[in-house]
C-alpha cells in the first residue's frame, strides 16, 4: 500500500493518494512519512482546512525540513488563524529561508488595500456546476469561461489531481444564453482555458497543456505543461491552432491577458531565471509578430506564485497570488504594470481566505465582471462569482447658516474614515456647496468649521446606497455669539476724554448696521463702554455712560430698532482691555472703547 499511495502521489493524482495515505495512518504505519504526504496532498488540492491539522503533527516531527515550516503557515492563513500563522513563518525566517520574502510577509502593516472607491458587489454565478468553473471572461457579448463539467461527453476523462473531468472551455452567447461547450478545435481530452480574444473578436489566446495534433509531449520527469496557443475564427468556428513561439517543454507558459492596444500579451510562466513558482511576463505582439518575453520583475513577482493577469481598459493590470500580503491563499491583487509604485490587494468582498483568482472587467461595460473563488458557499470547488462593480458614490452638500439659511462660503470640512483617519479636506465655495467621492458601505465621520460659527460634527452613512449615484449631506452652522467675529468689525475707539463717534468708529458701527438688518434681523444685543484710567473713578463712570449713550444713538439713527439694543451701559475703568498701572498713550487708547455682546440670535 505504501509503494502505491507514493506513486499516486508522484503521478499527481491526489484525491486517490489520500485515501491510501488516510488508511495506512489508521493502521499506525510509518507514521511520520504519511502525515506529511497526507497533508501535502490536501495542501496541493488547495484545502487549508484538512491540511493545517495535520502540518501542526509534521511540525513537530524531529528533523523536519523548515519547508513545512512555512507551508504550514500558509495553510493557517487559509483558516484565518493569522497570529499563528505569523509565529511559523518567523521560525521559518530563524531557518534562514527566504529571508526579504518572509520580513514582507511579516511586516506589522495592515495589508494595502486598493485605496479606489468603486464597490464590489458578488454572486454566484447561474452558469456554475458542481464541478470547477472559473476563467470567467466576457467578449462581444458572449461569455466565454474554463469548467470541468464535460457536457455531451459520456465518458469523459478524468483528471487524477482532483478525480474531476479534464478543463474545457465553454461559451454563453447573449442572443440565446445557450451554454455549450466552444465550437472548433479549441477543445481537447486534455486541459484547456483560461483564454483571452482580440479586440476585433477575431483571434483567441489560450492557455492548453502541452498537447497538439493528438500529440502530447512530456519533459523529462514526465510532467506534461501548459502552452498558450493562438486560434482564429472561421465562419463562426474556432480552428487554425497554432502553439505561440516563446512556449516551452519543459515549463508551464500559460493564462493570456491582452493589453488595451492588442500589443502586449501578459502570461504566467514557471520560467527558470524568474523570482519564485510562477511569475508574470509580457511580450510584444505586432503585426502577428511576437518579441522577447519579459519578467515583469520583483515588485510584481515574488518568491510565491503570481498567475491569472487580466488588464483592465484603463491599464491597470490585475493578477493572483499568494507571496504578496493577503487575506488566505491566492488574493486578487492591482497594479500600474508601467510605473509599479505600489502593489494593492483588492480586499473584501473580492478576496478570502482562501482561493480567489480570475478576476476580469467586461470592456464593453466596466460595472460588470467575474472572479472565481474556492470560498464556502458555492456549488463546486471552484466557482464564478459575478462583479456588480458600483462607481463611486458623490457625496455632495451645501453648509448654511442655522439662523438665516445664508451660503456659509469658504467653510473647511473634513471627513473621515472609521478609524479617524482624513480622507477628505474641502472648503466650500461662494455658494455653500461642497463634494467628493466616497465609498458605499461606510460610515464617515464630517466636520464643518468656519472662524464664525462653533464647529459642528456628524455622521455620514453610505450603507443601503447602490440605488443612488449621490448622497446629500447638508449642514447647519450656528453662528459663534461674538459680534466683533460675524461682522468682522475691530472695537470702537475714543478719543481722550471725547465721547463722539470718530469716523473710524463710524466704519465699524456700520458694519455692525448691516450684520443687524441683512444677516440677522432677530439679532439682540447689549453695548458696554469703557475709560482708560485716568481721571477719577466717578468721573470715568459717567464718561463711559455718555460712549455708551453716542453708541446706542448712532445704531438707532442709523435704523436700529431700540428693542434689539437691551442695554448699554457704562463701566468706566473697572475693565480695562490693558491692566497697566502706568500705561502709554498706545494702552491707554485700547481702553477707551465700546464692546458688544450677543444677547439672542434668533
Amino acid at each position: 500500500m505504501q509503494k502505491k499511495a507514493d506513486r499516486l502521489y508522484e503521478n499527481f493524482a491526489y484525491t486517490k493518494a489520500i485515501d491510501v495515505y488516510k488508511d495506512l495512518l489508521e493502521k499506525d504505519y510509518n507514521v511520520e512519512h504519511n502525515q506529511r504526504q497526507l497533508a501535502d496532498s490536501y495542501f496541493q488540492l488547495r484545502d487549508p482546512e484538512n491540511a493545517a491539522p495535520l502540518y501542526a503533527k509534521v511540525v513537530e516531527q524531529a528533523g523536519v525540513s523548515p519547508e513545512y515550516y512555512y507551508k504550514y503557515a500558509q495553510a493557517l492563513r487559509g483558516v484565518r488563524r493569522y497570529d499563528e500563522s505569523r509565529q511559523w513563518l518567523k521560525k521559518y525566517l530563524e531557518e534562514g529561508k527566504n529571508e526579504n520574502f518572509v520580513e514582507d510577509l511579516l511586516n506589522e502593516e495592515s495589508i494595502t488595500t486598493y485605496p479606489g472607491l468603486e464597490t464590489f458587489r458578488l454572486e454566484n454565478a447561474d452558469f456554475n456546476s458542481e464541478f470547477s468553473d472559473f476563467g470567467a471572461y466576457k467578449s462581444n457579448e458572449t461569455i466565454y469561461f474554463t469548467s470541468a463539467r464535460a457536457k455531451g461527453a459520456k465518458n469523459p476523462k478524468i483528471y487524477d489531481w482532483n478525480g474531476e473531468p479534464f478543463l474545457d472551455i465553454y461559451s454563453i452567447p447573449s442572443k440565446n444564453g445557450i451554454l455549450e461547450p466552444l465550437s472548433g478545435d479549441v477543445n481537447t481530452i486534455r486541459h484547456e482555458g483560461p483564454l483571452v480574444i482580440s479586440k476585433d473578436g477575431k483571434t483567441m489566446y489560450f492557455t492548453r497543456n502541452n498537447y497538439l495534433k493528438r500529440d502530447g509531449k512530456k519533459d523529462e520527469d514526465g510532467v506534461n505543461h501548459l502552452k498558450i496557443y493562438k486560434a482564429s475564427l472561421v465562419d463562426g468556428i474556432w480552428t487554425n491552432i497554432e502553439e505561440l513561439p516563446f512556449n516551452n517543454d519543459n515549463y508551464s507558459v500559460g493564462h493570456p491577458a491582452l493589453s488595451k492596444d492588442g500589443e502586449t500579451l501578459y502570461f504566467a510562466s514557471e520560467a527558470p531565471g524568474g523570482f519564485g513558482g510562477s511569475d508574470l511576463y509580457k511580450v510584444s505582439v505586432k503585426n502577428g509578430i511576437f518579441g522577447s518575453p519579459e519578467n515583469l520583475g520583483e515588485k510584481i513577482n515574488t518568491p510565491g506564485n503570481e498567475v491569472f493577469p487580466f488588464a483592465a481598459e484603463d491599464g491597470r493590470l490585475y493578477f493572483s497570488s499568494d507571496g504578496h500580503k493577503g487575506f488566505g491563499l491566492l488574493d486578487v491583487f492591482v497594479v500600474d504594470p508601467e510605473k509599479q509604485e505600489k502593489i494593492y490587494n483588492l480586499g473584501e468582498p473580492i478576496n478570502s481566505n482562501l482561493d480567489d483568482f480570475s478576476f476580469t472587467v467586461s470592456s464593453e461595460d466596466i460595472s460588470e465582471g467575474f472572479v472565481a473563488s474556492n470560498r464556502p458557499g458555492g456549488k463546486g470547488g471552484d466557482d464564478i462569482y459575478r462583479l456588480k462593480i458600483f462607481a463611486p458614490l458623490m457625496l455632495k452638500g451645501t453648509v448654511t447658516d442655522s439662523i438665516n439659511g445664508k451660503p456659509i462660503a469658504n467653510a473647511t470640512v473634513r471627513l473621515m474614515d472609521e478609524n479617524r483617519q482624513q480622507i477628505a479636506f474641502l472648503e466650500t465655495d461662494s455658494l455653500g456647496y461642497y463634494e467628493t467621492q466616497i465609498r458605499r458601505d461606510m460610515r464617515y465621520s464630517i466636520e464643518a468649521k468656519h472662524i464664525k460659527y462653533v464647529q459642528k460634527s456628524g455622521t455620514v452613512n453610505s450603507f443601503d446606497t447602490d440605488d443612488q449615484t449621490e448622497l446629500v449631506y447638508d449642514i447647519e452652522l450656528s453662528p459663534v455669539n461674538d459680534v466683533e467675529y460675524l461682522a468682522e468689525i475691530n472695537k470702537i475707539y475714543f478719543d481722550f476724554d471725547k465721547h463722539n463717534i470718530r469716523p473710524d468708529a463710524a466704519a465699524e458701527l456700520d458694519k455692525l448696521v448691516n450684520l443687524m438688518k441683512n444677516d440677522y434681523p432677530e439679532l439682540v444685543i447689549e453695548i458696554g463702554s469703557h475709560t482708560d484710567r485716568r481721571g477719577s473713578i466717578e468721573y470715568n463712570r459717567r464718561l463711559a455712560e455718555r460712549r455708551a449713550q453716542s453708541t446706542y444713538d448712532y445704531l438707532v439713527e442709523n435704523g436700529i430698532d431700540p428693542e434689539r439694543i437691551v442695554t448699554y451701559k457704562g463701566y468706566g475703568e473697572e475693565q480695562p482691555e490693558i491692566d497697566c498701572n502706568n500705561c502709554n498713550e498706545v494702552q491707554h487708547q485700547l481702553n477707551r472703547r465700546s464692546i458688544f455682546k450677543v444677547v439672542k440670535m434668533e
